[in-house]
Parts: structure tokens; sequence; C-alpha cells
């Protein structure tokens, strides 16, 4: 099954990511079920990767063919999307123009000159950081943008927030879904449930397309970290069912495909609780595995406390879904400076 083969793809990953079984983790966790990762925060050589760059793909060609020379896109000052944004502007030699915005109420005095927008500034990006706060729809600042590289005489290519409410931003995670079946054809099993981080949706979105072609959509657990849940589904419903509709998928999305858990996003975006520092010490002193405050932090508490709270079967296959977002935790150094 490939259901995005007739869609142009501008290669910027390594291709298949693997899936890991995580032993110390699962054990860690009570050992009830089993739980796997699947490992699309190592994906590129491009700026340490992450999962924007399976957006980007199908997107690329059209900015290609669109005869713009300047990428311009969107997010908080600690964007993965940003740097991958910026990342592949200087891998096909096109400009790239970025906004971002002051999403998070966050102190640290090295928070927006490490990590991502550290990244982001060296491989050449016009970064701006303006005062405007979170949201995850379409952003004035973000189209104000585009008009100054038109004034300059320029000819953008707008990508919006975590490129999710985009034509093609759903089709790179609807491609993970077959990449999935396609592992799961040589290790033998099915996953039961995958977990994922949500926030502007597209991610999410096109695995609820690619998992409902073989009936598993509801089994895509959602873990909301925007804290605008009712924004953040509405976008994950839109995106989905247009993506369905691009794809000729045949089959509607419905409500009860779409599974978002709101308990972790707490107390803000981009705001880590307690809980979620200890989720992310877990992970990393069980698997060396690193997770972020912002997203996989999320998700990894998400998970971590369904398991517990016996929310999945006994013997349950869980495939958790990173995907990348380490540098942020530079930005968060006071908090994790003793580990």
């Amino acid at each position: 099954m490939n259901l995005t083969e007739k869609f142009d793809r501008y290669p910027l990953t390594f291709g298949t990511t693997p899936i890991e079984y995580l032993p110390r983790l699962t054990q860690a966790c009570g050992g009830r079920v089993e739980i796997y990762a699947k490992r699309d925060d190592c994906n590129s050589g491009l700026a340490m990767g992450g999962n924007k760059l399976r957006k980007l793909e199908y997107i690329v060609p059209d900015a290609l063919a669109s005869g713009a020379d300047t990428l311009v896109s969107i997010g908080g000052v600690q964007s993965n999307h940003t740097r991958m944004v910026a990342a592949t502007a200087a891998k096909i030699g096109m400009k790239c123009r970025l906004v971002q915005e002051s999403w998070v109420p966050h102190d640290d005095a090295v928070y927006d000159r490490v990590g991502n927008i550290l990244l982001t500034r060296l491989m050449g990006a016009d970064s701006r950081i303006v005062d405007d706060g979170f949201d995850i729809g379409i952003r004035k600042s973000w189209q104000d943008a585009m008009e100054s590289v038109r004034a300059g005489g320029g000819i953008p290519y707008g990508i919006p927030a975590g490129a999710s409410v985009h034509k093609f931003g759903g089709l790179g995670y609807v491609a993970f879904a077959d990449e999935v079946r396609a592992q799961e054809a040589e290790l033998g099993f099915q996953f039961d449930y995958v977990v994922v981080c949500v926030v502007t949706g597209s991610t999410q979105a096109g695995m609820i397309v690619g998992f409902k072609a073989d009936g598993r959509a509801h089994r895509v657990i959602g873990i909301d970290a925007s804290g605008t849940l009712g924004k953040t589904r509405k976008q994950v419903t839109e995106i989905a069912r247009n993506t369905a509709e691009l794809i000729e998928l045949g089959v509607e999305i419905t409500d009860d495909d779409i599974y978002i858990n709101p308990d972790y996003a707490y107390p803000a975006y981009g705001v880590p609780s307690n809980e979620t520092n200890e989720a992310i010490r877990l992970a990393a002193r069980t698997e060396a595995m690193i997770t972020d405050p912002v997203y996989e932090g999320k998700s990894m508490q998400g998970m971590i406390d369904l398991i517990r709270k016996r929310h999945f079967p006994d013997g349950s296959k869980i495939l958790y879904s990173h995907l990348g977002g380490a540098p942020a935790l530079n930005g968060y150094s006071d908090i994790y400076r003793n580990g």
C-alpha cells in the first residue's frame, strides 16, 4: 500500500526511520505493555532532523515549481519547524524569512539565543522575534513577513506554522503510516496503539488518514501539548478530511477517528510541568532517548501516565512517535542544569 505515490516528493530525509524496542522503559512502566519508538528524530542529516522534514518533502516540489526565491514561515522562539524550514531553504538554495513569535512565557536568560533559533540563524535565515503570543492558526505577522519579502523584490513561498495548514501538509504522515505497515510486516506483528504529540495538527492528522486505510485511525493517541484543545481538534479534523480527499482515500474521516487527550498540556504551551520533566528524565535514564519540554516530553509523560493507569490492555504493543525537538532543551538550561 502506497497512499502518497502520485505526489511529488523532494528527498530531505534518509528514508525509512528505525523502530526501536525500549526494554528498560517498558520495565520502568511496569512491563505489562511493550514500548517501541519510531525514531523520526534521527531521520536526516539536515540540522538534527525531525518530523517537519517529512512534511516539507511534499511541500518543496510545489515551492520550487512556484518560482519563489524565499521560504517564509513562522513558529515560536524555540520552533523545531522554523529550524527545519531554514535547513530546507539552505539545502535547496532559497532564502529564508522567519517570524519567531513569543509563544512561551519562559524567562531563561539564554532562551532566545541557543537551541533551535541559534541553528536557524547559523543556516542563514533572516529570523525576527515578535511579541505576539501563542495561537495555532494563520497569523498576521506571517502574512506581513511575506509582504515584506515582496516589498524587497523577492518572491515568497508561505509555509504556515508546523507546515500544517498547507494543502500538502498532511502527506508526510500518511506516508509514515505506509512505512509503519511495511515495518510491521517485517516485525511480524501490528502495533495496537501509536502515541504522538499534537499541536498544529498535521502530524496526527496525516497518521489518522494513513491508518484509516486499515481501520486503525482511532488507535492514534494524540497527546495535546497546545493547551487549546478546541482549536487543535478542529484543525486536526480539517487537515485529516482535506488530506483524505486529496489522496482520494474513499473513506470519510469521522469524529470517532480523532482521539486527542488534553490532560498533559498543563501549565501552558512550551512550559513543562514537574511531571513532564520527570518523564524526560525517565526516558533519558532508561534508554538515553532525549525528549524535549515542549513536545516529546509531554507525549512521553502522557504515554507513561496512561500505561500506569492501565489505559492500554495488558500485552499491548505501543509505538511512541519520537518527532525530534531536542535542541529546544538548551533554552531550558536552568531546569535541567543538574540533570
